[in-house]
């Protein structure tokens, strides 16, 4: 937590305030992008000035990723320890979050917003971003590598493409369900999509080509005819 002044812990009227500030610029961060959204706009829907924002956060790159930190600690609120848990559990907590984003739009917004801008360069939170999915896929490969061996099953070798892409559908389906949320069950949708990962990592199915079978067009059509042969030139007698 970036802090102005001595380092002790800030009195309950400044947090109360700091926390204000922080929920305006999730709303202005989600709908403007944090380029475009400014503290002046932050500042004017707390009823503050430009100045009082700068004195609780120093600056807008502070307050950026405050606000990232906000959205952490937020999504490990509800937890005992304040941490995500680790083996099997850590797929039901994946979809519990996916469950608990449905509720929780702005915070998904600012999120979504945030990652996509993030892979410019010199973007202030991507090194935050990069550290994160990092983070993530460590701790997905471990429970992956965890639940196998629960289960008896051989470290297979897609379990980095498996966590890669457990992380990859959870925001994906997050972009597709802010642009229509009457499209997408957020919360059925990456249930049904960490449910499909876990078990193909557990029981690898047949490949998706297998499915694909002649059509009766095909099927019926003869060979094709084989070239004829022909005689090999000789060369005239002298």
């Amino acid at each position: 937590m970036v802090t102005t002044g001595d380092s002790t812990t800030p009195r309950p009227e400044t947090q109360r305030k700091r926390k204000k500030i922080l929920r305006a610029a999730i709303e202005t961060f989600g709908a403007k992008g944090s380029a475009n959204g400014t503290l002046t706009d932050i500042a004017d829907q707390v009823g503050m000035t430009h100045a009082g924002v700068l004195h609780h956060f120093g600056s807008k790159q502070n307050l950026l990723l405050e606000v990232l930190e906000f959205r952490d600690q937020d999504d490990v609120a509800h937890l005992a320890d304040r941490h995500i848990p680790g083996g099997p559990a850590l797929f039901a907590h994946l979809v519990d979050t996916a469950l608990r984003n449905a509720q929780r739009p702005g915070i998904v917004q600012v999120y979504t917003v945030l990652s996509s801008e993030a892979v410019t360069e010199d973007h202030p939170a991507k090194a935050y971003f990069h550290d994160r999915y990092s983070t993530l896929r460590l701790e997905i490969d471990a429970a992956f590598r965890e639940l196998c061996a629960q289960e008896n099953v051989s470290d297979p070798d897609t379990i980095d493409k498996a966590a890669a892409s457990i992380l990859a559908v959870m925001d994906g389906l997050q972009l597709q369900w802010l642009l229509d949320p009457t499209a997408i069950d957020l919360a059925k949708a990456s249930e049904f999509a960490i449910e499909a990962i876990v078990n193909g990592v557990l029981h690898p199915p047949p490949a998706v080509s297998s499915y694909v079978h002649p059509t009766r067009s095909e099927q019926d059509e003869p060979p094709p005819a084989a070239e004829p042969e022909t005689e090999a030139e000789t060369e005239p007698e002298a």
